[in-house]
């Protein structure tokens, strides 16, 4: 049997161990007279108090707290696109740069710059 991980908060992940444990206490009870149908509600009824107590402790067992788990997930997605457009933005300048340089570079490798080659723009406009 494996054991479960602990998360962050040191609660332990349900996992096989944790199960294999339920289904045999419920077995051991069922073995001693009790019934399967009150016992599945007793662990259900657990279940909930269970994460009742986890929410509170999570801060999340007021009436509004799926709204704001809504807001948060909201301005989550907002944040990833914003920062992935602000990336996109960063590369797109970097290579019109790049692209610029290379033009320039041309154009002093081909004598572009030189009165003979590039007559004044002035005197082009007459």
């Amino acid at each position: 049997m494996t054991r479960p991980e602990p998360t962050r908060a040191g609660l332990l992940r349900p996992g096989p161990l944790r199960e294999d444990m339920l289904a045999h206490l419920i077995a051991q009870e069922v073995g001693n007279g009790g019934d399967l149908v009150s016992l599945r509600a007793i662990v259900e009824e657990a279940s909930e108090m269970g994460s009742a107590r986890t929410l509170a402790r999570m801060g999340l067992d007021e009436a509004g707290a799926s709204d704001d788990l809504k807001e948060l997930r909201e301005l989550l997605r907002a944040w990833r696109d914003a920062k992935e457009s602000a990336w996109r933005a960063v590369i797109d300048w970097v290579v019109r740069g790049i692209l610029a340089l290379l033009l320039v570079t041309m154009m002093w490798r081909l004598g572009a710059w030189r009165a003979d080659v590039m007559p004044n723009v002035a005197e082009v406009l007459r």
